[in-house]
């Protein structure tokens, strides 16, 4: 098959727009003998800077439909199959599209970016594009088109450092990824080992067409052509303008597949399969929940798990909840005397276990021989406490988790090393954007706004529940835990207008939740979740 690849000129000027987009449209205009595959870059319709979410509309709306048209009529011209990435219209919006364009010059496919860029994702008010990403916060096979017996799968622009995504890819099966890019920040030297990895771990030719920063540019561009085995058939790195080469994409790569090639040649891919440890690293999967920030409002939050069917704070009872749908659990956590960090509500175990004195004057050891069911009759005799450890192994990134850190004026003193341990745990069990501390100490608060900031933050009652929001501006907290009975209606709307959102501790009835979230109380806690959830009709 007879490939090409268009790498235009891309300016970091805003007023070079115009000369930008001629000069694409001319490089198109001179495809006109016979190929099977074009391949242009990422936002066609935006070929030169535009800041803001104005320009960068002004620049679709101009330039998104004679682009498109361009492309299509080069299709024709050319009986080639055409990759063009440019808007598609979305509600008020649009979505970042790699159009599939078949000989005669019509769309048959549609991709969209997987991996929104953190610019485009933002919304105007945060100095970004508010390209719509929602198709993105859903879990979804790889998107394929299968186009004259080939099949092709897609990659654009920021998707290629994602490499947990190449796995899947492999998986289909594909011939061939097109991959419509910018990429105006790396080298060329760390393209092409990115480029070279991709074609390399799917086992499918890559053929990518980016943009040239201009010709001495050492960064961007990099459009190219790689084969399964990962040889170069060819890359443009900066240059201005085309090229063309011819293909097989039958043609696959196996490799002798174990130490001196006694097993039957396979694909990297499916050698590396063979044996995979995918629990010893990155979580991955349909059972993964957004990130924190991602996770829409108003939420019921299961109050230390399914606490009124099971014995509160233990894994049965936090899984119970996590198995049910809920958005959040919430647990608290304790420094035992050797350092271990357990779940449990109260300070002392009298109520909650058949042991008996202050929980953080206990060894892990002591603890674990004591029954965490013992008061809950059923047949739950015998459950042990909670470390947050196992609680992180079992359901990191199946949930949010609001971790209630607990301190006690007759406990040591909570310090850095043991923040840090809990800060280590979380990043062990790979859920730092799935979690949240909730604070009440101010020494507590003013450590983790040093020692973890990206971890956000909610302020606790503590002794002074009416200055709530006043702490959380103090500490840069992202969330505040409202005490019923002791809040306003003001303070919800100050912490609002300072972008805080607001818990609120406890609620079971459902007419008395919906006054809350009338007020405009973001997240409810509960402990009675699935009659919550049904009565109010959460998700």
């Amino acid at each position: 098959m007879k490939v090409r690849i268009i790498q235009p000129y891309y300016s970091f000027l805003e007023q070079d727009i115009g000369p930008c987009f001629d000069g694409m449209l001319s490089l198109i205009e001179e495809c006109n003998e016979p190929l099977d595959i074009i391949v242009l870059p990422e936002y066609c319709d935006v070929p030169s800077v535009q800041k803001g979410r104005d320009g960068y509309f002004a620049a679709i709306a101009k330039y998104n439909e004679p682009i498109l048209a361009a492309a299509k009529a080069m299709a024709k011209r050319c009986h080639a199959i055409t990759f063009i990435n440019c808007a598609h219209p979305y509600g008020d919006t649009y979505r970042n599209t790699t159009h599939a364009i078949d000989r005669e010059g019509n769309v048959i496919g549609r991709y969209y970016k997987a991996h929104p860029a953190p610019m485009e994702d933002k919304p105007k008010r945060m100095g970004g594009t508010g390209m719509d990403s929602s198709y993105s916060h859903e879990t979804e096979e790889p998107y394929t088109v299968e186009i004259e017996g080939l099949r092709f799968g897609f990659m654009t622009c920021y998707d290629f450092y994602m490499y947990e995504a190449f796995a899947p890819l492999a998986r289909k099966n594909v011939d061939i990824i097109i991959g419509c890019s910018h990429q105006r920040t790396d080298p060329h030297s760390a393209l092409s080992i990115i480029n070279r990895f991709l074609a390399y771990n799917t086992n499918a030719y890559l053929i990518r067409a980016s943009v040239s920063l201009g010709e001495d540019s050492p960064i961007g561009g990099g459009s190219c052509i790689i084969a399964p085995n990962g040889d170069v058939i060819t890359d443009m790195k900066s240059q201005i303008g085309y090229e063309t080469h011819e293909i097989d994409p039958h043609v696959k790569y196996y490799k002798a597949a174990g130490f001196y090639g006694r097993n039957t040649p396979k694909a990297h891919y499916d050698y590396i399969e063979d044996g995979r440890r995918p629990w010893l690293y990155r979580n991955g999967g349909k059972a993964i929940v957004e990130f924190e920030r991602f996770t829409p409002y108003p939420r019921l939050c299961a109050h230390r798990g399914l606490s009124n069917c099971l014995p509160e704070n233990t894994l049965p009872a936090l899984s119970a909840a996590v198995s049910l749908g809920t958005t959040e659990i919430e647990f608290d956590v304790w420094r035992t005397k050797d350092g271990e960090f357990v779940v449990s509500h109260d300070s002392t175990l009298e109520r909650i276990s058949n042991g008996n004195g202050y929980i953080f004057e206990k060894t892990y050891e002591e603890l674990s021989c004591l029954d965490f069911g013992v008061h809950a009759g059923n047949g739950l005799q015998g459950l042990k406490v909670a470390k947050l450890e196992e609680v992180l192994q079992k359901l990191a990134s199946h949930t949010i988790m609001n971790i209630h850190i607990k301190t006690h004026a007759k406990a040591p003193s909570f310090t850095e090393e043991s923040l840090q341990k809990i800060v280590s745990l979380i990043d062990r069990y790979d859920c730092r954007s799935h979690v949240y501390f909730m604070i009440e100490e101010d020494y507590v608060l003013e450590m983790a706004q040093r020692i973890c900031p990206d971890i956000p933050r909610c302020v606790g009652a503590g002794k002074n529940p009416y200055g709530m929001v006043n702490r959380a501006i103090r500490y840069d907290c992202k969330k505040i835990q409202l005490y019923k009975g002791l809040f306003s209606p003001d303070m919800i709307h100050n912490a609002h207008e300072h972008g805080i959102r607001c818990n609120l501790f406890w609620s079971d009835d459902p007419d008395e939740a919906r006054t809350f979230l009338d007020m405009g109380v973001d997240t409810i806690l509960t402990n009675d979740y699935l009659r919550m959830k049904t009565a109010l009709n959460f998700d």
